[in-house]
């Protein structure tokens, strides 16, 4: 059963912190195209150059969001992955330990029963 406070466990904080690096990341990035496109429209149509700055703005702040949340939901998906991995490699090398510690005590025993009979 999960405990109340799932929020605030170690791996929900990594997760978070890495949506949010995601996000700064993507917004900067989409921020950067936005205002490229901003320029070259700027340059190329009349259309864009008639727009009010309040729309221009908004344009601009689309796309960061726009890249920000693309870029938080691709990083999110990384690390779960990543943290499946290392739970899958976690749990095998359990299984693995525990199947040499059995292997072990089989061979130490075959190794005493064959002593003995000698």
């Amino acid at each position: 059963m999960r405990a109340h406070n799932a929020l605030e466990s170690d791996d929900a904080k990594e997760a978070q912190w890495e949506a949010a690096r995601g996000a700064a990341v993507g917004a900067v990035k989409w921020g950067a195209a936005s205002a490229v496109l901003g320029g070259i429209g700027y340059v190329v149509s009349p259309l864009y150059r008639g727009l009010t700055p309040q729309f221009k703005v908004y344009l601009q702040m689309s796309g960061m969001i726009l890249g920000s949340m693309i870029e938080a939901d691709y990083r999110m998906r990384q690390y779960e992955q990543r943290v499946r991995m290392q739970r899958r490699i976690a749990r095998d090398r359990a299984v693995w330990a525990d199947y040499e510690k059995e292997l072990m005590e089989i061979e130490s025993e075959s190794s005493s029963s064959s002593e003995q009979k000698k």
